[in-house]
């Protein structure tokens, strides 16, 4: 894979979760009921972007084509 189109998905894929926690996107789950384990509903969306993200870096750090590179220095 070329670091271009790396670069590209990588954005991509982390603005996504971004914009569902910012104004206006934040509104879909900006509820109080259901409750879900014991959390609000938009405490529960925060949460659930907040692990989404860091599973989608944790995937992207495993496909970087420069990670090898950094590694044999």
């Amino acid at each position: 894979m070329s670091k271009r189109k790396f670069t590209a998905i990588y954005s991509f894929s982390l603005l996504i979760p971004l914009l569902l926690l910012l104004f206006p996107l934040f509104s879909l789950g900006n509820r109080e009921t259901p409750i879900i384990f014991g959390l609000p509903f938009s405490f529960f969306w925060v949460i659930l972007w907040i692990i989404v993200t860091f599973l989608i870096v944790l995937f992207l750090y495993r496909i970087d084509p420069d990670k090898d590179e950094e590694e044999a220095n």
